[in-house]
């Protein structure tokens, strides 16, 4: 009788462990619902400042409210956004470390760098999207342009024309490519650790132009520290109406609209990812965090953990030919 019972209880084990694993619960269904336990781990893979900080503090405020834990905050910059995003990769599939993912580190990070600690098709579980930013083409007080034209016409001049962003491989640099290819013109990348010490060195005169992202430059240019020359969307920013785009000027096929998101490790189970996916989505429609993130040039959108996934996907193949083709790299 007893040698029943433990064999009923064995079995009963093995078909709970099979409905779990079936389900995607890698501690079953209770520890997906009581989730999350204790705090998150929020990690932006770019020094504190810039868009990827301003959105993962809005948003991350919100969750911790609909979540009842605390979202910490972990900067960690470096190497185009790797350094972070790998920590992310490598950290316990348990929900309680995510990392701010984007077009960068997610899609065009390992058609440019010669060796990655990730590959971002398999060591990441998507978990939603938190919508785009607009990258602005801005110049400092060391350069006296205040056009476009005015821009391509002291470039033709003075060939070799130095142009920060917030780091090799970010969209910021890719943008950068295209604008000199479409423009046919000679400029010289200089990538920083994030956009805090690019702005610093603009305004002071050691750069005399950048591509950054809009919320980061905005307060500086609505300051008249820094000019807009252009921004690079399909549409002006509500932030910057009177600022023309890239294709105003001339430049249609140098518009990049970087989008940016929330991945966990591989392997996170599916309830535990909707969990957060809703928690993000929440936050997004709040009118206050909306209102925040559209006064600072960044638009919130969200999606499915489904569509996420399949947009980073996407994205990863049409970003490595444009890479390929422009001969990018971050080495």
């Amino acid at each position: 009788m007893a040698a029943f019972a433990h064999t009923l209880s064995t079995r009963r084990s093995l078909l709970c462990a099979a409905t779990c694993a079936v389900l995607g619960l890698a501690a079953g269904p209770l520890a997906a619902q009581d989730f999350p336990a204790k705090p998150i781990r929020f990690v932006v893979p770019y020094a504190p400042g810039g868009t990827t900080d301003l959105v993962a503090r809005t948003v991350g405020a919100h969750m911790a409210q609909t979540l009842g834990q605390p979202v910490v905050i972990d900067n960690r910059a470096g190497a185009g956004g790797n350094i972070g995003m790998d920590a992310v990769a490598k950290a316990a599939p348990d929900g309680y470390t995510v990392g701010m993912g984007a077009i960068s580190t997610n899609a065009l990070n390992p058609h440019i760098y010669k060796k990655m600690p990730f590959d971002p098709r398999k060591d990441f579980t998507a978990v939603g999207l938190l919508g785009n930013s607009t990258i602005v083409l801005e110049a400092g007080p060391a350069l006296p342009v205040k056009s476009v034209a005015e821009l391509l016409a002291h470039a033709k001049k003075s060939p070799g024309v130095p142009y920060a962003t917030a780091g090799a491989g970010t969209s910021m640099h890719l943008t950068g490519v295209l604008f000199a290819q479409t423009s046919k013109t000679d400029l010289v990348h200089v990538p920083y650790k994030g956009s805090a010490p690019l702005i610093t060195d603009l305004i002071g005169g050691q750069v005399p132009i950048a591509f950054d992202n809009l919320p980061a430059s905005l307060p500086h240019i609505q300051a008249g520290k820094l000019r807009a020359l252009a921004v690079a969307g399909a549409q002006r920013s509500p932030a910057l109406p009177d600022v023309p785009t890239l294709a105003e000027a001339g430049l249609p096929d140098a518009v990049v609209e970087p989008w940016f998101g929330v991945y966990g490790p591989a392997g996170l189970p599916a309830a535990v990812a909707q969990r957060l996916n809703k928690a993000l989505a929440d936050a997004l429609a709040d009118p206050a965090v909306k209102d925040k993130l559209l006064a600072a040039g960044f638009t919130p959108r969200s999606a499915s953990v489904a569509d996420f996934d399949a947009l980073t996907k996407r994205e990863y193949e049409r970003l490595g030919k444009v890479a390929h083709s422009a001969q990018m790299s971050a080495d």
